[in-house]
Order: structure tokens, then C-alpha cells, then sequence
């Protein structure tokens, strides 16, 4: 199966149309299946005594409050409607993440396939039951979790009688180190709950995508971006365009490396071993009509003969006609 890989373009268009549709055409071009933005109110999200987050401060050192960054990072509900149109346009899915009920409910009106639940709501079990009850598919990001919180919020979602659930593994910091990403624990969900697991990757490198797909991540997400010198709080934890679409090839590369799991030869292989397989030979020149010793028997290249698994069913037969040393034995020579 393939896997799902959603480009996060976020608030990474600075509160821009047109720098939204740019990211929508990076994605496309980079060979994304989804692009996922984040609709929200700032009312909605943040008080206005919310002080940014370590993260925020880092990648923005601007002295300013929650409420106010991500109020120069909004756009319009009637925005999203045209992102829609133009990704519907440009064959990729649409995705986003709701901050509250009335994006929520503005998401549901354009009949997006899937709720992204973003990591920050997984203790807001009200707003969880809401989304819940909306029957759609559900990607529930786990960042900043206990597995126990984790039980929780699958829990309440299950109770609204919504089962199409799955779990993304990731680490809310940006970027995120390699000692703090513990996929691992994306191994962990899956056997506790029992249900398809991704991937949301906020480290700056290819690595973690790799080994979260080559242990059975089904989705991944990666933070996109057109130049990782703009301002905002995510661009620098995000990826530009060339090495967006390098992400892409090595996660495509590395499924074809995961293969089927059936062990079995390929088709050069069984080419190749005719070649360097080794079949059942004369030790030494023999005579016809030789009654068949395992002393006079060896196994050398080429492997188009007899296998050596079947010396015991040549022992005593006899030889129909003469054999110089190294000559292959065949099943007519007996």
C-alpha cells in the first residue's frame, strides 16, 4: 500500500492567497496526495493574554502575544473555499485542521474527506466528541501526549459511535531534534489501539520519514514551505521545494525497498543464478556405465544442473555415458 504523504503548508502563507495557491502548486508539483492548511478564528484559539510558545519566539523573536501572530496568520473563511477550488483543480486533496466549532463547521460545508485533528486539542474531549459526531474519517495527532491521554481522546471519539480513527505519531516542537522524535512510540499506539498509524515529522532531515515508513507509517506529513528565510513561526522547521520533493522520492524509494515481504527469487535472480548456483559435477573423469559413488561426485558452478540436495538420489545409479572432470551431471545421464 502506498503511503498517504500530506504536505503541511499550515499558516505557512503568512495570511496570503496567493502564497497559499504557490504551496498548493509545490505539493502538487512535488508529488504530495494531500495539502493540509489550518482554518481557524484567532478568538477561537488563543486569549489575548496567550504568550507564544518557546518554539514561536525562536523561529519569530518578535514581542508580541500569541493572539496577535496568529491573527496576522488568519484567512478568511471564503479563502479556504477558493484554496478548495484550486486544489480540487489541480488534483490534490484538501485538507485542513479546525481550531473550533465554527471552523469545524465551515470544514464540514465543504465536504472535506478527513477531520486533521492538531496535537493541541487532545485534552479538549468536548470539541473531540464534536468532531467525532460528524462521521468523517479522523487523523488524530499526538504530539505533547501520554498514552494514557491518547486512550482518552480515541475514547471519546469512539463514543459519539465514530471508529474511523487513526493516529499520527509526532513531537510538537519545530524543528524537532532527533533524540526527541521516538517513533518507536508511533509502534506503541498502533498495538495499544489497534489502528493505522502515520507519521508528522518536524525534524529538518529525511531520516525520521524513512524509518517511521519502513515501520509501518501509512501516512506521513511534512511541514512545506517556499523559502525557509520567511517570517512566521514554522518556515524554519519546514521544507522548500527541492527538498520536498527529495522527501517524497525517498519515501516512495523505501517502499518499493519494503517490497511484498514474500521471500522469494526475482526475476535477475533466478538469471543470475544459473550462474553462481552450484550443481552436481564429476570429481574426475568417469566411464560409462559407472555405477555412481559419492566420491566421484562434487559440486561446482554452473548451477543449470542437478542441486546438491539430490546426491543421495544418485548414489548407485548408473552412468548412461562418459563424463570428463567438472562436467555437469543431468537427470538423462542416469
Amino acid at each position: 500500500m502506498s503511503t498517504f504523504i500530506i504536505a503541511e503548508a499550515g499558516v505557512n502563507h503568512n495570511g496570503d492567497i496567493e502564497l497559499a495557491k504557490k504551496l498548493v502548486d509545490m505539493a502538487v508539483e512535488c508529488g504530495a496526495d494531500a495539502i493540509k492548511f489550518q482554518t481557524f478564528k484567532a478568538y477561537e484559539c488563543a486569549g489575548v493574554f496567550a504568550e507564544k510558545a518557546q518554539y514561536q519566539n525562536e523561529n519569530m523573536p518578535i514581542n508580541e502575544s500569541q493572539f496577535d501572530m496568529i491573527s496576522k496568520l488568519e484567512l478568511p473563511f471564503e479563502q479556504f473555499i477558493e484554496i478548495k477550488k484550486y486544489c480540487d483543480k489541480k488534483g490534490i486533496i484538501f485538507i485542513s485542521t479546525p481550531d473550533g466549532i465554527e471552523s469545524l463547521d465551515f470544514l464540514i460545508s465543504l465536504d472535506v474527506p478527513l477531520i486533521k485533528i492538531g496535537s493541541t486539542e487532545i485534552t479538549n474531549l468536548g470539541f473531540l466528541k464534536s468532531i467525532g459526531e460528524t462521521g468523517k474519517p479522523i487523523i488524530l495527532s499526538t504530539g505533547m501526549s501520554t498514552l494514557g491521554e491518547v486512550e482518552k481522546a480515541i475514547n471519546t471519539i469512539y463514543s459519539t459511535g465514530n471508529k474511523d480513527v487513526r493516529i499520527m505519531h509526532c513531537t510538537t516542537d519545530y524543528p524537532t531534534s532527533i533524540e526527541d522524535v521516538n517513533i518507536k512510540a508511533m509502534i506503541t499506539m498502533k498495538n495499544a489501539f489497534q489502528v493505522s498509524v502515520g507519521f508528522s515529522d518536524h525534524t529538518l532531515g529525511f531520516e525520521a520519514a524513512i524509518s517511521a515508513v519502513s515501520l509501518g507509517a501509512e501516512f506521513i506529513e511534512k511541514h512545506i514551505t517556499l523559502d525557509r528565510n520567511m517570517e512566521g513561526p514554522d518556515h524554519k522547521a519546514s521544507m522548500p521545494p527541492v527538498e520536498f520533493k527529495k522527501y517524497v522520492k525517498y519515501i516512495r524509494n523505501t517502499e518499493k525497498l519494503l517490497g511484498d515481504g514474500i521471500k522469494k527469487p526475482t526475476e535477475r535472480e533466478k538469471i543470475i543464478m544459473k550462474d553462481v548456483r552450484r550443481s552436481i559435477v564429476a570429481a574426475f573423469d568417469l566411464k560409462k556405465g559407472t555405477m555412481l559413488e559419492k566420491s566421484m561426485l562434487t559440486y561446482k558452478r554452473p548451477g543449470n544442473g542437478i542441486k546438491p540436495e539430490f546426491t543421495d538420489v544418485l548414489i548407485g545409479k548408473e552412468l548412461k555415458r562418459a563424463l570428463s572432470k567438472d562436467e555437469v551431471i543431468s537427470w538423462v545421464d542416469v
